[in-house]
């Protein structure tokens, strides 16, 4: 069975891929199928209401079971940002105290040196964190599921490592960054692996 997902992050449609093919799950891009998404606005205030609004979106335009994730990382001593910003934590900018975000995605590495730069001089027992993934699945005939995951550790003071993306570099779990975990490795742990464990459960009982 093909789900769709809505997204072109090869290494997301990768990680997916590895957790939901037992279940008998081809997950492909619209990409894939010669077919252009729209973008949607993620205006949703958690990152189940923004998996939600991609995956609901594809689902109607493609006519097939649709699977989008949000997922972010949460900074304790950040008040838990960048979180549901964290794809355009270096896009947003502050004014008179108030977050004023553009709507536009920032590359990598502008966003982890905005997260090294807001955490210059603090301690490692105060850069708690934790990645955060939500997971949406909704079906043509209008069943919806919503999973999530999480994974905590903390902020490194310097990249470490190239595997991964996003944040990975920075994230340190069990003594090693995320940049430093491979595949299987990194889905034992990780917030994306925790959410697609979740969601295999509820899939087993809708398909």
């Amino acid at each position: 069975m093909d789900f769709i997902l809505a997204t072109n992050n090869m290494k997301k449609l990768a990680e997916m891929q590895r957790i939901l093919s037992p279940l008998g799950i081809n997950v492909v891009t619209a990409k894939m199928l010669g077919v252009s998404l729209p973008d949607v606005v993620e205006d949703g205030d958690t990152f189940e209401a923004n998996a939600e609004i991609k995956a609901r979106s594809a689902c109607d335009i493609m006519n097939m079971p649709a699977i989008a994730d949000d997922s972010g990382l949460c900074v304790d001593y950040l008040d838990g940002m960048p979180g549901i910003y964290s794809a355009r934590f270096a896009n947003i900018e502050e004014h008179n105290g108030v977050n004023v975000d553009n709507e536009q995605n920032a590359d990598d590495e502008q966003n982890n040196n905005l997260l090294l730069k807001k955490l210059e001089g603090v301690p490692m027992e105060q850069r708690t964190a934790y990645y955060v993934c939500a997971i949406c699945c909704i079906f043509p005939d209008g069943r919806k599921i919503v999973v999530r995951g999480e994974c905590h550790g903390n902020i490194g003071f310097q990249r470490d490592g190239n595997a991964g993306f996003g944040y990975d570099p920075l994230f340190i779990i069990n003594g090693k960054s995320f940049g430093k975990y491979e595949g299987a490795e990194k889905d034992k742990i990780s917030h994306r692996g925790n959410a697609l464990r979740a969601l295999v459960k509820e899939l087993e009982k809708n398909i």
